[in-house]
């Protein structure tokens, strides 16, 4: 009689691209109940009865896609089973989903501990990725839901969109509290912002243990400036497409945003700030003057690979309408020169699908202003990031920091983000040197056009493993829906970064 094997699966001849080296590695990877078990060159086959051989393509570790938006502009069960088949295809393992109340997403206003069930029962069994949430308090009475929502739900996330008390998602707008669905004396506004941050700081002293993964995550706009400014351009006929929509939104309300939240962070001692989504040069100066000003707020700075593959002058305009704005080609670089010097946590692809029908008016289709805000792009991060990165000298170990490690940590998922013993056995394998054109046509996702549409990448995803499990692999999304819902209000543990 043989012996049991000891391993659930061995994926042989992987070059390892781990996060926290500067080589890569062909090593073989042992795989049991779900988490690298053994990690070494030459496991024997012997061990495990299932054998995939990854013929030394580089694997990352599954890539985490910290900021994602599913079930905003269709029902939320469905934008799941596409979506996250989207975010399969591109490698990603783990998307975190911002989520709040107001119109889109649900359509309904009122507490949280009724709104965020309906959230997670209209999510289990649709995920083809692992997933979490985090939710953003929009009315006062959400703040004193944060202790519920991180004990009962493990949200450790928070959010605030700071242009929504007096600018509407897609373009101006005086109806902000039948918007966010909040009453009529209520205000979404700098004190409200403040009062959230105290919140967290309370969350925070409350659960010592957890601190490091308790944070805030602001979008930072400042709705008087993009109101003043969508005024004036929508006035100027020399401007037209992403060149209108970028000057309506200026970089300059980027940058006075942050300010305003990071002295808000420093006075309500809000210890863990994500500047999300900067888009800008002034954007990224600020971010980094506010860190030298309070170098004792943890700040977290965030691209998107919108960003940083699209500027003004892409041809799909109104397709690549999203918030902050895409921006001319100098402030796309000065982004690459930040992701260069380390001065870049995380990068994101900040999906939210939306239809055809919806993003371009049929009667004026090149209407920026009449487009909706956003796109999806989750299965272009981790080959967009390659092929973009690669040219520029950018290692792919300092690519699996940013698109694995680095938002795992932050955001309390402290077993993924790194080919690791004990780790989630999350693996993307890629062929660095295929070559793709991207099109719309051949995505999961059921958007039906790309504002990335002709781009050529360079770096093409082949397989994806979620906890050991082959979801993704030669252009086929495989299986029925396995992701989990992901619990984050665990202690903290010592990060496991050795093999």
């Amino acid at each position: 009689m043989s012996e049991t094997p000891l391993l659930d699966q061995i994926i042989k001849n992987v070059q390892v691209v781990r996060p926290h080296q500067d080589i890569v590695e062909t090593l073989d990877l042992g795989i049991k109940d779900g988490k690298f078990a053994q990690i070494a060159p030459n496991i024997s086959p012997d061990n495990s009865q299932e054998v995939f051989d990854a013929q030394n393509l580089l694997g990352f570790p599954g890539v985490v896609d910290a900021h994602m938006h599913i079930g905003i502009y269709q029902p939320l069960d469905k934008d799941a089973v596409t979506e996250s088949k989207a975010a399969a295809m591109g490698g990603v393992t783990t998307s975190l989903n911002y989520i709040r109340t107001g119109q889109y997403y649900l359509n309904k206003g009122g507490a949280y501990q009724d709104f965020f069930p309906e959230v997670l029962a209209l999510s289990q069994g649709n995920f083809f990725v692992d997933y979490g949430y985090h939710i953003a308090p929009i009315a006062s009475q959400h703040i004193e839901e944060i202790p519920l929502l991180f004990a009962e739900h493990g949200i450790p996330s928070f959010k605030i969109f700071m242009f929504y008390g007096g600018y509407g998602l897609h373009g101006l707008s005086d109806q902000q509290n039948l918007f966010l669905m909040i009453n009529k004396e209520e205000r979404y506004d700098f004190a409200h912002f403040e009062f959230i941050m105290r919140g967290l700081s309370r969350l925070m002293a409350a659960h010592p243990q957890a601190r490091d993964t308790i944070s805030l995550s602001l979008h930072c706009e400042v709705a008087e400036i993009l109101n003043a400014y969508t005024k004036i351009v929508e006035n100027d006929s020399s401007l037209s497409g992403l060149h209108a929509y970028s000057a309506a939104r200026p970089p300059h309300s980027e940058g006075l945003a942050i300010c305003i939240a990071s002295y808000l962070a420093h006075e309500t001692n809000c210890a863990n700030i994500n500047l999300l989504h900067l888009s800008s040069r002034k954007a990224m100066e600020a971010a980094l003057t506010m860190q030298t000003a309070f170098p004792h707020i943890n700040f977290r700075r965030e691209v998107t690979v919108g960003h940083l593959l699209l500027d003004v002058d892409t041809p799909n305009s109104t397709w690549a309408k999203v918030n902050p704005p895409i921006r001319p080609r100098a402030d796309v670089e000065y982004l690459w020169q930040a992701v260069l010097n380390h001065q870049v946590d995380w990068i994101v692809s900040d999906h939210a699908c939306c239809s055809a029908e919806q993003k371009r008016s049929a009667k004026d289709p090149h209407n920026i202003w009449l487009a909706k805000s956003g796109f999806g792009g989750t299965e272009y991060l981790l080959s967009g990031v390659i092929s973009e990165g690669s040219k520029r000298g950018m290692s792919y170990n300092h690519m699996a920091k940013l698109l694995s490690w680095n938002p795992s940590q932050r955001f309390g998922l402290l077993e993924k983000g790194d080919i690791a013993v004990g780790y989630d056995a999350d693996l993307v394998l890629v062929n660095p040197n295929e070559s793709f054109v991207v099109r719309a046509a051949e995505s999961e996702s059921q958007q039906d056009y790309t504002p990335f549409e002709g781009v050529e990448l360079t770096g093409r995803v082949k397989s994806t493993f979620l906890r050991g499990n082959l979801i993704y692999n030669n252009g086929q999304v495989l299986g029925s829906p396995t992701g989990r819902y992901l619990k984050r209000s665990h202690p903290r543990i010592k990060a496991k970064t050795d093999v």
